[in-house]
């Protein structure tokens, strides 16, 4: 499992009972039984198609994926019923699938999302622990591009005074790697997050920390932080306009407006109902590990 810091998942592990700390990295959950979950729901009568997203909670291709190749027996059902879906990630593994998603992609039904947080390797290699290098996700959203995937850079989550500065440049070279458009998120440090992230902004940056916290709190009405729906993904305030201006003044001067977000409509109206439904789907056992129906 990655380990970056700022990660709004690591609470899970706290509602498991476990450490949102090492646990989180540590300790993973595997839904290994995910895509016969997915043929059973799509089959159901009264199924409407929406764009699915894949990798939002946590990555679709984390480090374990090479191995289960769960995410890729997922990308096998939704392409077997033409249903249009969305991937966003930090890792390159991404590349072993564009066999799956090039064919959606040519039929207007998938697209990607790759994050890319910060240029500056240093900060990436103990923000992010064990996610891709910046250059290697740049690298991924050309290959992509040239594959015929749209991809868009998810510019999350911006820090202020540690990736901030950076935000201009993200884009310019996320555009130049070919992506076609763009999304931001602030840092936002729910729960157990919040005190996880403050020990590693005093390890690494003890000298503008408080500078730090003090613009966050700008952002979050004078809290850490707000969970109001409306406000917990850009916040609010005078600093989270600038934020909001200086993107979207970037992303119009780059011509990437055209797509903003991190998925653009995608055509349900090829949906066709999976031609094999699992007559039963085993379940874990164990009350730790059960994880009840997909969606």
């Amino acid at each position: 499992m990655r380990g970056c810091i700022y990660c709004f998942a690591r609470p899970t592990h706290a509602y498991l009972g476990l450490s949102p700390g090492l646990d989180f990295e540590s300790r993973l959950y595997a839904k290994v039984n995910a895509a016969d979950l997915l043929r059973r729901e799509l089959a159901r009568p009264g199924y409407v198609p929406e764009n699915i997203a894949i990798g939002v909670n946590t990555d679709a291709y984390q480090p374990c994926e090479r191995e289960l190749r769960l995410t890729r027996e997922v990308l096998e059902v939704l392409g077997e019923c033409n249903h249009p879906y969305g991937l966003i990630t930090k890792s390159s593994l991404i590349e072993r699938d564009i066999d799956l998603i090039a064919p959606m992609a040519e039929k207007g039904l998938a697209c990607a999302a790759i994050t890319l947080t910060t240029l500056d390797g240093e900060i990436s290699r103990t923000l992010e622990p064990r996610a891709a290098a910046p250059a290697r996700r740049l690298r991924a959203i050309r290959t992509l591009t040239e594959a015929g995937i749209p991809v868009s850079v998810s510019v999350a989550p911006i820090i202020p005074f540690i990736t901030e500065p950076e935000i201009e440049r993200i884009l310019e070279a996320a555009k130049d790697a070919g992506a076609v458009g763009a999304h931001y998120t602030v840092l936002r440090m729910p729960w157990e997050v919040n005190p996880l992230f403050q020990q590693w902004l005093h390890a690494h940056f003890p000298d503008r920390a408080q500078r730090v916290m003090n613009r966050i709190r700008d952002m979050r009405g004078g809290k850490d932080y707000d969970s109001d729906f409306s406000k917990r993904m850009t916040g609010e305030g005078i600093w989270a306009d600038l934020i909001r201006q200086r993107f979207t003044k970037a992303v119009k001067r780059l011509g990437m407006d055209g797509y903003m977000g991190r998925f653009h409509k995608l055509d349900g109206s090829q949906f066709k109902r999976p031609l094999v439904v699992p007559k039963t789907i085993v379940k874990p056992t164990s009350a730790a590990a059960a994880q009840m129906d997909l969606f």
